[in-house]
């Protein structure tokens, strides 16, 4: 499915959504529903649901069948991903879930503009596809991924463009962490401004 092709306001390709506890950054565990939307053209190498990329290779579902699976979980947290969810128009489906008193957050490489009113934006800039400006205007949350020692000044380079307030993560990419979490810890000693994010739900062995 071609996301030129959806009707983001009646549905969305959905690769996956479930029930589990946040593992990263600001919201790390916090009970949340997960909605995975499919589709992104971002590319990067280590994602770990490259199956999420295309599209077409997942189900179809309404927006209402959406948010009904999401109230019935009774959470309060309701966290869209992807893929790359901001590909498509959230608005309705950030609406319905917050008139059904369901606060929402995005994962979002910032890379296209965000239609929704979301309530945690936390960005992750990828290497892979530069962000628009927006992204840095909006976020809640910084979080970048560390695959390689030249990634800190990257994150820097990022970090001055955010607000103020705006909370600054480091997370070592999950096959190289053995590699990269010391030097991780001992720059996050040296800029405090910084701290740690680990994807906890792979050490509970959780979705």
């Amino acid at each position: 499915m071609n996301r030129s092709q959806v009707n983001s306001s009646v549905e969305l390709p959905i690769m996956e959504h479930f029930y589990t506890i946040q593992g990263e950054g600001r919201h790390s565990g916090r009970a949340a529903y997960f909605v995975r939307i499919a589709g992104c053209d971002v590319g990067c190498v280590w994602c770990d649901v490259k199956e999420s990329w295309d599209a077409e290779l997942h189900e179809i579902m309404s927006i209402d069948d959406i948010v009904q699976q999401v109230v019935n979980a009774e959470t309060d947290f309701c966290v869209i991903t992807g893929g790359e969810p901001a590909m498509y128009d959230l608005t309705r489906l950030i609406d319905e879930l917050k008139s059904n008193g369901i606060e929402t957050a995005i994962e979002t490489s910032g890379c296209y503009p965000l239609r929704g009113a979301i309530d945690w934006y936390c960005f992750s800039p990828k290497k892979f596809k530069a962000p628009n400006e927006e992204a840095y205007q909006k976020a809640n949350e910084l979080k970048v991924v560390i695959a390689h020692p030249s990634d800190f000044e990257w994150a820097e380079g990022h970090a001055a463009k955010v607000p103020s307030d705006c909370m600054l993560y480091l997370q070592p990419e999950w096959s190289k962490q053995e590699r990269f979490l010391p030097l991780i810890i001992e720059y996050v000693k040296n800029h405090p401004q910084w701290k740690v994010s680990l994807q906890t739900h792979k050490f509970m062995n959780i979705p």
